[in-house]
């Protein structure tokens, strides 16, 4: 909840240096002191907090995290107590905010969001029905026709109301995850605010290193921009591995852009306005510090070759499964806790999936509908199992597991239906058996399956190589296949003779039938003689 000192480097400051960021921020009176005996510089807002530039808060009461140590080295003004006075009243509504979510609790995870969802859905269409029961119902004859409607009323007032109630917690979880979102938006436009009062109090003092840095660093960027808004014909742009910390609104602006490069600088976010670049088809942001992607990144719906490895991703924004025609998706070397529920559901095209060394439990059932991937690298997980239906990812030839240790002791039988896999890396982790159907993987070449505690194959076949391996397995699927089979054909015998048996009771009981209706007495009187006489 607190600003991240890296992402967020003035706000962190300016709120770690502030004695109390309760709700109640603001104090009616003011007194800001650079040192003993100094006094508040004149004209500070009369609505001002209490503050101390030389003698923070102390770490222990104060759950911010410390500000990196650098920020006052690089911005010294920010030590001028009516500059941190007018910094500090910026951020009331972000203290204020962070006050009301600790006390709500953390952000829940994207799964529990989804679910919650979910169950609304479900929960309405639930009252639908019952309201449409409840107006369909026939009115008993002996009740009056107001008293009727009168009645209803208040049975579909009791089914909205416990609906309501039903619904409360999973509208609390979606509630609790949008603050968490907005109050994440908040911080970032805090952050860009301070920047600017911070700018706007130093325009009028003689430029530092920091300012002939950035003009130094921005040059090329600007040049590329006036290229590109010039003109129709800028299609690919390479700014890697020159420090960039910001990429420029304007950016959004050269439609005509096939392919960027943005990898190895020092940027911390990507500006919404990304979504200008229609044309887009290949971008390249590894080896940044950016801790999310803008969810106006689904809007690029050309893109093929996406790389946001080696960042400071904890999720992927659910809009990046309208990127429709990837074919290509790295975000490998991230702090990935899950991928989006339904990422699979709209990249058809998808061949390439890198996702190793991140935290990942489990990919989503979506992930089988990528029917044309090809490559899929998950190692360096915490992967505890394979969804059921990874078997239609029948054009996979390349699948490595490794590295997720203890958490993945076992794979579904559903893996024997990869059949155009050629690699496959189930090293350093905890796997007891192979699936048995593991012999029909008739075009793997290669197979690592060290430090597992295999007992199905025994070592010594494991020894032998891969080939070795698909023998063993495969006879003992044919094995059991015969097993499965006597066990059948005994079964249909044993149901074949309960057959016969039941068969020729059921004839008996005809003949049987058929024998009592003839020797049973007739009537005592003719019809025909009746009506004779």
């Amino acid at each position: 909840m607190d600003p991240n000192p890296k992402s967020h480097p003035i706000l962190s400051y300016v709120m770690s240096r502030i004695p109390s960021m309760g709700p109640r921020y603001a104090l009616p009176t003011t007194r800001a002191s650079a040192g003993a005996g100094s006094s508040a510089g004149g004209g500070l807002p009369s609505d001002s907090v209490e503050i101390s530039i030389d003698q923070p808060s102390d770490p222990s009461t104060s759950s911010s995290p410390p500000p990196p140590p650098q920020i006052v080295d690089r911005m010294p003004h920010l030590a001028h107590p009516k500059l941190f006075a007018s910094m500090a009243n910026a951020v009331t509504n972000v203290a204020q905010t962070r006050a009301i979510l600790k006390t709500l609790g953390d952000r829940p995870d994207h799964e529990a969001v989804d679910e919650a969802r979910a169950k609304l859905a479900e929960i309405d269409c639930n009252l639908a029905k019952k309201l449409e029961e409840i107006v369909l119902s026939p009115r008993p004859s002996n009740i009056d026709l107001f008293e009727w409607r009168t009645h209803l009323a208040e049975k579909e007032r009791q089914c909205r109301e416990e609906a309501e109630k039903e619904k409360s917690y999973y509208k609390g979880i979606i509630a609790l995850d949008e603050m968490h979102e907005a109050y994440a938006k908040m911080l970032k436009e805090a952050e860009e605010n301070l920047v600017k009062i911070y700018e706007n109090a130093t325009d009028d003092k003689e430029g530092g290193a920091e300012g002939s840095v950035t003009e130094e660093v921005n040059e090329e960027v600007v040049g590329v921009l006036r290229e590109g808004l010039g003109s129709d014909d800028l299609q690919r742009v390479d700014l890697s591995g020159r420090r960039l910390r910001i990429l420029p609104e304007a950016f959004g602006k050269i439609q005509s852009l096939v392919v960027l490069n943005l990898s190895k600088n020092q940027l911390e976010a990507l500006p919404d306005s990304i979504a200008g670049l229609e044309n887009l088809e290949e971008l390249d942001v590894s080896s940044n510090l950016l801790a999310s992607l803008p969810d106006s990144i689904g809007l690029l719906h050309k893109l093929k070759y996406l790389n946001a490895s080696g960042n400071k991703l904890t999720s992927l924004p659910d809009s990046i499964c309208h990127c429709r025609s990837l074919v290509e998706l790295d975000v490998s070397f991230n702090s990935l806790t899950y991928l989006p529920t339904n990422i699979g559901h709209d990249m058809p095209y998808l061949q390439k999936l890198c996702i190793q060394l991140n935290k990942i439990r489990s990919l989503p059932t979506s992930v089988c509908e990528m029917r044309s991937l090809r490559h899929l690298d998950a190692h360096f997980n915490e992967l505890r199992g394979l969804p059921l239906a990874i078997g239609y990812l029948t054009n996979l030839e390349t699948l490595n597991l490794s590295s997720n240790f203890s958490d993945l002791t076992e794979l579904p039988e559903t893996l024997g239906d990869l059949t155009n896999l050629r690699e496959l890396d189930l090293s350093n982790n905890q796997i007891h058996a192979l699936p048995d159907t593991f012999g029909r993987l008739d075009n793997l070449v290669k197979l690592n399956l060290d430090e597992n505690p295999l007992v199905i194959p025994p070592p010594e076949v494991v020894k032998e190589g891969v080939e070795a391996v698909k023998v063993f397995m495969a006879k003992r699927w044919v094995d059991l296949l015969v097993e499965e089979e006597r066990r059948s054909m005994q079964e249909s015998q044993e149901q074949g003779q309960t057959g016969w048996l039941t068969r020729s009771t059921s004839w008996l009981k005809g003949v049987s039938e058929t024998v009592t209706g003839y020797l049973s007495p007739r009537s005592p009187r003719d019809p025909y003689l009746d009506q004779q006489l």
